[in-house]
């Protein structure tokens, strides 16, 4: 039965990264035709995601759009993780659904309110629509994170602090928030990431005008596969793989995922 379950396990895993195996082998093709397996080993590919200007261009708009859309879901979700979990409210259920409802759907139908928002506005193709775009949509990560740990804090902290003669402000300043700052680095980092990757709602934001390496990498499909895209792709694996890895060591990312704190702790 062991025997079993481990080479099902095996096999899993392996149907699992194999194609992302496939992907970084042949980044490192020495012609440049996606070949499998590679004539030859070359490094050029990832040489040229930097030298390159539409690369780097479109690399450098990628990353400047996760960090601020990152830090405004940041900034949204903290007051109202806060405010839904720290006083009794009687429709907080109800605000926290609105709160992970851009989430729950799909993101096109995100992106066509965003579109027809802009547009209403006279403010389109520019790369603050995606910014503020991206923030309102990705908020619902360091939402569930920080309302998850809001959940997990001992309120009796509060009261004591209150107690010895601090003003809520002061309560939240010096108690709450450093205890928070994990959810909401965990939170800021799932959101950059999933900021990082997006294609749909950039798109129809701020269309070629703006030409973040998602919009790029489908822009040079048109002229067929090449090893550069698969470059990306191995950044793009290894970015997201760093970050949950880091996730998953200093968070916690079964709680995040839904797991039951109890059987959580219980295995710790």
């Amino acid at each position: 039965m062991r025997v079993l379950r481990w080479t099902i396990t095996a096999v899993v895993i392996l149907f699992l990264v194999a194609p992302l195996l496939v992907v970084a082998i042949v980044s490192i093709n020495q012609n440049r035709y996606m070949d499998f397996p590679p004539d030859g080993f070359s490094f050029h590919w990832y040489a040229e995601l930097l030298n390159d200007p539409g690369w780097r261009n479109a690399i450098t708009r990628s990353l400047v759009i996760a960090a601020g859309s990152s830090a405004i879901a940041v900034l949204i979700a903290t007051p109202l993780a806060f405010v839904l979990r720290a006083y009794d409210i009687r429709l907080a259920p109800v605000f926290y659904a609105l709160g992970i409802l851009p989430f729950m759907l799909p993101p096109v139908i995100s992106a066509i309110g965003a579109q027809v928002f802009w547009l209403s506005t006279g403010y389109f193709q520019r790369i603050e629509n995606i910014i503020i775009s991206h923030g309102i949509f990705f908020s619902t990560l360091p939402l569930v994170t920080i309302s998850l740990a809001m959940d997990q804090m001992d309120r009796s902290l509060g009261e004591a602090s209150q107690t010895l003669g601090a003003n809520p402000r002061t309560t939240f300043r010096t108690i709450t928030l450093p205890l928070l700052l994990p959810s909401i680095i965990t939170g800021y980092a799932a959101a950059f990431v999933l900021s990082l990757n997006e294609y749909i709602i950039a798109f129809l934001v701020a269309g070629f005008a703006v030409e973040t390496l998602p919009i790029k990498v489908f822009n040079s499909l048109r002229y067929g596969f090449t090893p550069t895209i698969a470059a990306v792709a191995v950044v793009f694996i290894l970015i997201a793989a760093t970050v949950f890895t880091m996730f998953a060591i200093f968070g916690s990312l079964l709680r995040f995922l839904g797991a039951d704190p109890g059987v959580i702790d219980h295995d710790r």
